[in-house]
């Protein structure tokens, strides 16, 4: 009997600069698992890649001269089944950033980031994990002016009021940056259990990952109550 090797994470690389695809494209090739499927030069050229070669990642750069980054991610991730997307910036505190994040990136990378964490960050959003942390989250809302505060502060607690008590302590939880493991330890629940809840929060708050859910939960100013 033969065990089937699992398949390798395909991904799409989209940037404007060739050297950049060039060099992700041997960066990525290099590791076993992965395989780049496409290259794209543009936004405009993402949502025909992806209907053509049904990539597991997008790395999106954000910055493109005719559809940028931010639009090319709030278009496929207002998509059913869309693939994950990690945001290729040169700026850490970039206000198109977080507003990709809250459309569904699952994080972003800098493109001065070693070889070695771009290929972890492909994994780790493969399986469905975040690549940036909640001191990372807060730091970068911290940093970029947001005149919509009082107005998204009552909208995300709006949101969060359709969660009965033991979701919204999940999503807490989630805000805080803690794993599934770590939620359960926390809250006395099995992880299965954790895993249901975070995912009726999803459902119910119409989100598509676990950044969103805490980008939501810090907006409401939830963390701050944890303080």
């Amino acid at each position: 009997m033969t065990t089937s090797e699992p398949a390798a994470v395909g991904v799409l690389i989209v940037d404007d600069d060739p050297l950049v695809r060039a060099g992700l494209a041997m960066l990525l090739g290099g590791a076993p698992d992965i395989r780049v499927v496409a290259e794209a030069g543009d936004g405009s050229e993402v949502l025909p890649m992806v209907d053509r070669h049904a990539p597991d990642v997008v790395l999106m750069d954000i910055r493109m001269p005719a559809m940028d980054g931010l639009a090319a991610t709030e278009a496929l991730r207002a998509r059913r089944h869309a693939p994950e997307v990690i945001i290729l910036t040169t700026f850490d505190a970039d206000e198109h950033v977080l507003r990709a994040l809250r459309a569904g990136a699952a994080g972003f990378v800098l493109k001065d980031t070693p070889p070695a964490e771009i290929v972890a960050a492909v994994r780790r959003v493969a399986k469905g994990e975040p690549v940036l942390s909640s001191t990372v989250t807060r730091r970068l809302i911290a940093r970029v002016t947001d005149a919509d505060h009082d107005r998204r502060r009552r909208h995300a607690r709006d949101k969060l009021a359709l969660l009965n008590e033991r979701e919204r302590e999940v999503a807490v939880a989630v805000g805080q940056g803690r794993s599934n493991a770590e939620i359960g330890a926390v809250l006395y629940l099995s992880v299965p259990t954790v895993k249901t809840h975070v995912s009726s929060i999803l459902t119910k708050l119409d989100l598509n990952n676990r950044v969103q859910v805490a980008l939501l939960v810090h907006d409401a100013g939830l963390l701050d109550d944890q303080r």
